[in-house]
């Protein structure tokens, strides 16, 4: 009997020993837990708003870094165009036949002679609106009697152009009394009062990614008409 008694109290004692203490303090031994269905569903939702967060982020700026890239590819483009067109004006001089130095002018086409391939001719030159690009064509003199008859070599200067769309005039014309009168001139009946030229290109590529259009111009003045 003393025997039992002695095996009871030291099987108790091994049940009651600690697994480790906290301040002299037996604590009951920790049991694994893991997350429940709840908690790994909304760790997966977080992770999922934050990794959509992210993507918009980044979408939206590769895609606004396209834009102002694309912007400033048009307007360098149009600016190229405006000056190529001022450094041909100031070229404006009398034909190879006689011809008075412009030919035709209108809000969205101007035509005049200059030599601009630097020959001993001289070009009949149109710029002009075709849709939605700038133009400009060069004829050569040519043939006995010499004429501009011949073939027109066109080529495309600017693109996404919306002057007639936004009905803005690409050409606006002045006379010798420019800048003190800085109305245009309308729609002139006598091509031998223009003296100064005003073009502006409005450019717009994408209209759903810019508020506006982006405005580019220049103002010349034809040098072989000067009055003074």
């Amino acid at each position: 009997m003393r025997q039992r008694t002695v095996m009871f109290l030291l099987m108790d004692t091994r049940s009651l020993r600690c697994h480790y203490k906290v301040n002299n303090m037996c604590e009951p031994k920790a049991t694994k837990k893991g997350f429940t269905l709840m908690e790994v569903m909304v760790a997966l939702g977080m992770f999922a708003l934050i990794s959509v967060a992210v993507g918009w982020i980044l979408i939206h700026s590769v895609r606004s870094t396209n834009i102002i890239w694309e912007q400033l590819a048009t307007q360098n483009d149009g600016r190229a165009a405006v000056q190529q067109f001022v450094d041909d004006v100031r070229r404006a001089e009398t034909s190879s036949i006689g011809s008075y130095p412009i030919a035709a002018a209108s809000s969205t086409a101007f035509v005049f002679y200059a030599n601009v391939d630097d020959d001993i001719g001289r070009e009949k030159v149109r710029f002009w609106i075709d849709g939605t690009d700038l133009k400009k064509g060069v004829i050569n003199p040519s043939g006995n009697p010499l004429n501009y008859n011949g073939e027109e070599f066109v080529i495309t200067i600017a693109e996404s152009v919306v002057n007639i769309t936004k009905n803005i005039s690409l050409f606006e014309y002045y006379n010798e009394t420019y800048p003190v009168t800085s109305t245009p001139l309308i729609v002139p009946d006598d091509l031998t009062d223009i003296r100064v030229v005003r073009m502006q290109l409005e450019l717009e590529k994408d209209p759903t990614a810019t508020p506006v259009p982006l405005h580019v111009e220049a103002v010349v003045s034809i040098r072989n008409l000067k009055s003074n």
